[in-house]
């Protein structure tokens, strides 16, 4: 889906009926706003349920002040004006009131960004606000001041979260990535002590994907081929909606015979991913006029190494990344299902995917289907992608319960004999 061939009325209502979805914003709360070549800004009205707008809802305020619509804009409408004074190449600004960021703004603090890389690759540094009163001059001079000195995110003390980019995705980029990282850092601190990355390790992320690929022109698209593409998109859109990805992050491919696999593109929003957007790579070639996934040389590696695994999904799931940021031990001894998905569960230090492939993909096999990366990601295989997507589930959800049970009691284990039963039983010595 591209935004820039879109109504600024539409994109609003898109973006917005997204945050609200994903439960990043209250009925009341939030404004989202776009300024178009004209000066006009398009803003969301005041008081109107966000989880039902429609483009007719969306406010225009014309440069000399005319509103231009059915409702009142919102009463946040003077701190936009300012982000856009301050900031001409800010065209789209996002302000919403998600749980984690809240949290952090009561206590008035920022999230700690660089528990992973993608945070301050992403958002960049970012700024805090003075408490104002909604809707006050104040409080647009406070968010203001913060985007004149660089930031492109600000936490607003007591309130909530401001963004700005180049574009309305871009602002949505920033403002989800931060959420999810203050949702990890709180989950991360109910495990023990974080181990943030250091700037190095941080700038290391940007030399995954370095390899270029060459191009080639498919010469027809199989049956088998159209089957695959339809299926990852239905999973991966499931996957951004249980939270297993970002807009932006995480990945899937699937075999489509011997050196040949369909994998997720580039930079390309994981919520409307359709099947033409998928990138096909053969025999080290990628399909002409797309980017793939910056780890496709891993996926190649792994299919290459294991003619039985035909699926792999990367992922950051909450829970079992905390995991890896506080470098907890996990045992899938808990419920028989999470031993026989998991098995042994393998953790691998910060960075070992980008400098070490070979290593991530030898440590993969039937004993050991699902990979942790510190501080970076979860990698599971299968033989099928619904069997890689079930692992990479099974594996969060059981970091989630053993979360939540060390919060209300100790956490007793399957014992080594009722392991054995379970090994003989489904037949996985």
């Amino acid at each position: 889906m591209e935004y820039k061939f879109m109504h600024p009325a539409e994109q609003i209502v898109l973006t917005i009926n997204r945050i609200y979805r994903k439960q990043m914003t209250t009925t009341s709360g939030g404004n989202l706003s776009i300024i178009d070549s004209d000066g006009n800004i398009w803003i969301t009205p005041s008081g109107i349920d966000k989880g039902a707008l429609t483009p007719s809802d969306i406010c225009c305020v014309k440069p000399d002040g005319t509103v231009i619509g059915k409702y009142k804009p919102s009463v946040e409408l003077p701190f936009h004006k300012l982000v856009y004074k301050t900031r001409p190449d800010a065209k789209a600004v996002v302000h919403a009131h998600s749980p984690s960021l809240v949290s952090y703004s009561l206590i008035r603090k920022i999230p700690d960004t660089r528990i992973i890389p993608t945070t301050e690759l992403v958002c960049g540094k970012v700024g805090i606000a003075a408490y104002e009163v909604p809707g006050s001059i104040k409080l647009g001079e406070a968010i203001a001041e913060q985007f004149k000195n660089g930031y492109d995110v600000v936490v607003m003390e007591n309130h909530g979260v401001v963004t700005c980019g180049k574009d309305l995705f871009d602002a949505f980029e920033k403002f989800e990535t931060l959420e999810r990282c203050a949702k990890l850092d709180i989950t991360s601190k109910l495990l023990g002590k974080a181990y943030p990355l250091t700037e190095e390790q941080i700038q290391l992320a940007n030399e995954k994907g370095k390899t270029q690929l060459g191009e080639f022109i498919p010469a027809e698209i199989s049956s088998k081929e159209k089957d695959i593409r339809n299926k990852m998109c239905t999973l991966i859109h499931r996957a951004y909606d249980q939270d297993l990805f970002s807009s932006t992050m995480g990945t899937f491919s699937e075999r489509l015979n011997g050196d040949s696999f369909i994998i997720t593109p580039y930079g390309k929003d994981r919520k409307h991913l359709e099947p033409e957007d998928l990138v096909r790579v053969d025999h080290g070639w990628r399909e002409a006029g797309k980017r793939p996934s910056r780890s496709v040389s891993l996926h190649k590696m792994i299919y290459e190494t294991h003619p039985d695994v035909n699926a792999i999904v990367v992922a950051q799931p909450t829970n079992i990344l905390a995991f890896g940021i506080t470098r907890t031990e996990i045992d899938s001894r808990t419920i028989p299902e999470s031993y026989i998905k998991i098995r042994d569960l393998v953790r691998l230090p910060y960075g070992t995917n980008i400098k070490d492939p070979e290593l991530v993909s030898d440590s993969i096999n039937k004993s050991h289907p699902v990979v942790l990366i510190e501080n970076d990601s979860v990698i599971a295989v299968g033989g099928t992608l619904i069997e890689a997507f079930d692992a990479l589930e099974v594996v969060e959800f059981t970091a989630n319960t053993i979360i939540h049970s060390g919060l209300i009691g100790q956490v007793v284990k399957i014992t080594d004999e009722e392991v054995e039963t379970i090994n003989k039983e489904f037949n996985l010595e």
